[in-house]
Formats: C-alpha cells, structure tokens, sequence
C-alpha cells in the first residue's frame, strides 16, 4: 500500500482517532494545532487531560489516540499561517485533510475545501461535525450527541434515568467513518485524478446505528421496544446478566434451538414449559422467565454455569473488568505498544482490523509543536523564514 500523507487540523477524540487507524498503516500523519493565544494552555485541550506520564503536555487522555504521528502549529487566524498552509499541502503532495473545528470557522481559518482544492485539485478534504454544515454553529461533543441521537434513552435500567455508554462510541464510529469514507474517496481519485469531499455528521452517523429502534416507529410498535431495558435483549429472550453463586454470568439465546439445548442442563429444566418453546411465547413470559433464570443461577457459581454453558453451545461470557480483557489471549496477542521517552514500554488498545504491513509499535506522540520547524524545512522553507514566521506568531514550536 502505498505511504499517503494527511493533514489535519483536529483535537480531542473522534479526528484523532481516524487519523490514528492511517497512522497504523504507516502512513503520515502530521497533526496541526493553534499557536498560543494567550487564552489557556496551547494546543489540542486534550493534551492536558489525566495524569502525567513524562510532563504537562502529553498526559494520559492524550497518548493512544495521537501516537504515531508528528505535530506543527500554525496560527490560521493569520493570513500568513494560511498561506503557509497552502504551501505546506502542495510541496508536501498531502493526500488528505482533515478537521474537526466547527463548520463556521472553515473559511474563517482557510481550511475550507474550496480554498485547498484550489491549491492542490486532487486533495480529499474530510470534516467531522456535529450535524454537518448545515449546522455550522453546533459544537459536537460525544456525550451531548448520545443525548440528542437517543443513546441515553435506551441505555440503562428501564426505572432508571437515562445513561451515558461508558465508551465514547459516537466519536469513535464518527472517525470510522472519515477513515472509510477517505479510503472509498482514494480509490475514486485512483479512477478519475479527482479529489473529493467528506462531511461526516456525528449525528448522522449516531442515527445511522439505531437499526433495531428507529424503524420500529413505523411497525406501531410498543413503547417499551424504543426505551432502557437494562441488560436484556429487546427480542431475543432469555438474554441478559444473571446473578450467580459468586459473581454474574451474561447469557445470550438467540433460537429456539439454544433454548432447547439450555433446559436440557438439569439444574435450568424447571424453568420450561410448553409456552416458552418458541421465543414468540418467551417474549409473552418474559418477566418471569429472567425471574426464574435468576433464581437458578444464584445457586450456582459462574464457572460451574460457564463449563455447561460451553456443552451445551449457549453463547455466554463473564463481566470482565478492563485488566480482565487486557489480559485474554486473544486481546492481549494484539495489543499496540508505545515506548515512552523513558524507555517503558505502554500497552495500548489493538487495532480494529488486522493488516499486512501494519505496525503495531507507533512512535509515542509529539510534544506541543515540536515538529513545526522539520516540518517546514521539509516544504522548502529555510531557517531564516522560520524564525521569522515564530517571531510574527505565524508558527510555534
């Protein structure tokens, strides 16, 4: 595959970490971040989010979504930092350019796809947003998405109140999408010479996943389907955490064939009859059943459930805790690594796909715009003009 380089203007999660899953391809990726204003700490917010692991800047929030990656700033308030932008998209040859700021401030900054395809045609532009451009003011944060695209409303305890995930999914499949969207766009430009642009609205994308809820406001169907169910399955009963001897067990059955298969165990046949046979019946005893499931499963201890589970064919798993998934096999084969200015190596999270040629060692990420003068001196600017630009405010680092 051959090595692209990307631009792109972005701070906190969902931009970094699309611009994360290119940098694991090799590709490069160098970050652009505002000069000191004067207003608060200098660079992406995030930077300065969690404990500190080697000083001020790169803090523990900060570090896996921005290894593996080089890091410049570039006042684009100024006329001057977006001229010296433009150069910097053309004698680099970037392939592609991101942003997360805001859909108001594209022109504003000069980053705005028009201005940049006009320096370079064959550049593919990729935004996030809250709602896309049409929306040019709405700030796009992860948990004020999940509130507005309904992911609070189905999440948690039904006599509960609404609940955030603890994952910030919304930002993440948001930068899933711009990293596919920018791959289909690679293959239109290898087609036609043509680049393109990507806007990619969280909200939009957020809704897309509500596949099992939405539609069924058109089926007339029962309020209960579109709001928190706890840990149970909408349609698929019995599917849910039960409480065990020592701990909790999550079981899932999906057929009529696995519920068979579950009251064959002989410590689960009194909880079927002939009207849970069929999951039309079970959706009708559903109450009951998680009751009577419950009342079994607390006499038993998870790994006993668990060996008759794995007998029987039953999907089911332990609640792991986040040490707990690091350390399976099948997680931990596949960890990505780090390597601290100190030498200690840092685990991080895998990566979503395996792939050849793919590395899984990123270089730990920049310091606040340590990158700004090699990156320059790189496009052709000498050192004289980079003094000059830092002595103007143009550039830091």
């Amino acid at each position: 595959m051959k090595r692209r380089t990307v631009q792109s203007m972005e701070q906190a999660l969902s931009l970094p970490y699309a611009t994360l899953r290119f940098a694991q391809l090799g590709w490069r990726v160098i970050r652009i971040e505002s000069t000191p204003s004067g207003d608060g700490l200098p660079g992406d917010p995030n930077r300065y989010i969690g404990g500190k692991v080697v000083d001020d800047d790169r803090r523990s929030y900060f570090i896996a979504p921005n290894v593996g990656k080089e890091a410049i700033a570039i006042n684009l308030k100024d006329p001057k930092g977006q001229e010296l932008l433009r150069k910097l998209i053309v004698d680099l040859d970037v392939d592609i350019f991101c942003c997360n700021t805001v859909p108001k401030r594209y022109k504003q900054l000069g980053i705005d796809y028009e201005s940049l395809s006009a320096v370079k045609p064959d550049l593919i532009w990729a935004g996030i947003s809250a709602m896309g451009p049409e929306y040019p003011d709405a700030p796009g944060y992860d948990p004020v998405i999940q509130a507005m695209a309904g992911y609070m409303e189905l999440t948690g305890h039904a006599d509960g109140p609404p609940t955030l995930s603890g994952v910030p999914q919304i930002d993440l499949t948001a930068g899933d999408e711009v990293y596919a969207g920018v791959m289909m766009a690679l293959l239109e430009r290898a087609e036609t010479g043509k680049g393109s642009r990507l806007d990619v609205s969280m909200l939009q994308a957020a809704a897309s996943w509500l596949i099992t809820t939405l539609p069924l406001l058109d089926f007339d169907c029962d309020p209960s389907e579109v709001t928190r169910c706890g840990n149970e399955h909408r349609k698929f009963i019995p599917t849910n955490v039960y409480p065990t001897a020592d701990g909790f067990i999550y079981m899932a059955i999906g057929s009529d064939v696995q519920w068979r298969r579950l009251t064959e165990i002989p410590y689960f046949a009194p909880v079927a009859n002939a009207v849970r046979a069929t999951n039309e019946g079970r959706v009708r005893e559903r109450v009951a059943i998680h009751r009577d499931m419950a009342a079994v499963t607390r006499q038993h201890a998870t790994a006993e459930i668990a060996a008759d589970f794995r007998k029987a064919t039953i999907p089911h798993a332990p609640i792991h805790d986040i040490p707990a998934v690091r350390e399976m096999p099948a997680v931990n084969s596949r960890l990505t690594t780090t390597r601290a200015p100190n030498g200690k190596t840092l685990r991080m999270q895998p990566m979503a796909v395996d792939m050849p040629g793919m590395t899984t060692e990123l270089k730990f990420p920049a310091k606040y715009g340590e990158d700004t003068m090699a990156v320059l001196k790189a496009a052709g600017i000498t050192a004289e003009a980079c003094a000059s630009l830092r002595d103007q405010g143009v550039i830091a680092g």
